[in-house]
């Protein structure tokens, strides 16, 4: 998973990143950075929370396809009939 291209390009580019803040006359981000670095984190977040939902709701229907669609429930149970 840590080997994935994507993940190994964000990472140059974040090292990149972080050597040339750290070596700029002015030290750390601007607020333009900051509203972009927090616009990208939001967006990543976004984007797993929509994955996750929608492997949960596959899961949802399979597991539902396989007893039949639930059915109406029992009888209640423990009276006499």
């Amino acid at each position: 998973m840590l080997n994935h291209p994507w993940i190994v390009y964000a990472v140059a580019l974040l090292s990149v990143r972080i050597d040339k803040a750290r070596n700029a006359p002015t030290r750390g981000a601007s607020a333009v950075e900051w509203v972009i670095i927090t616009a990208i984190i939001a967006g990543v977040a976004l984007g797993l929370a929509t994955l996750i939902r929608t492997l949960v709701q596959d899961k949802q229907t399979e597991i539902s396809d396989q007893f039949g669609g639930g059915g109406g429930g029992g009888d209640g149970g423990g009276g006499e009939p």
